[in-house]
């Protein structure tokens, strides 16, 4: 019976190691955060072409509004369109906050590299022991990323008040 008890004991907690949580926590944070950044900065861009692309196309089209393709009125009917993609683009921009989620994602991308960066070097705050420098690397990791995830929780909850006010 010895033995068997011994296997059925809950298991202890295992701890970490360093490069485990380097590898498979802060980088992949570190690459997550660099990557929907780099999305949200082509979304947003490439919404701000469209935009630009459309308002200054009016003023030019506009010229044309009296000229017709058999007695239909083309041009009209482009600048129309071009005013609706104007704002929906306008209002894609402004519903999905790209060029904000664009900076918040880089920031906390470099503040991540920033730590790695501090701990690899034994730079204060990461001076000192070893055991030390690891507690305190995770505890301003998850900081971040826990602020992160709360502002993001925030603007969810803004979103749903928003709609059911409408």
């Amino acid at each position: 019976m010895g033995k068997k008890e011994e296997e059925k004991k809950a298991p202890t907690p295992i701890e970490i190691d360093v490069q485990y949580y380097l590898d498979n926590r802060l980088v992949n944070q570190m690459d997550w955060y660099d990557k929907k950044s780099m999305q949200a900065q082509a979304k947003h861009k490439s919404l701000r072409r469209i935009e630009i692309f459309a308002a200054a196309s009016i003023p030019f089209l506009a010229g044309f509004v009296n000229v017709k393709f058999n007695s239909i009125p083309v041009f009209q009917i482009v600048v129309g369109l071009l005013g609706v993609i104007i704002a929906v683009v306008s209002g894609l921009i402004a519903l999905n906050k790209y060029q904000e989620v664009w900076v918040k994602y880089r920031t906390t991308a470099e503040s991540l590299k920033h730590h790695l960066h501090l701990f690899q070097t034994k730079t204060a705050p990461y001076a000192g022991k070893e055991d030390e420098r690891f507690s305190r690397l995770v505890e301003n990791v998850e900081l971040l990323v826990s602020e992160e995830n709360s502002d993001w929780k925030g603007y969810v909850m803004q979103k749903e008040k928003d709609s059911k006010k409408k």
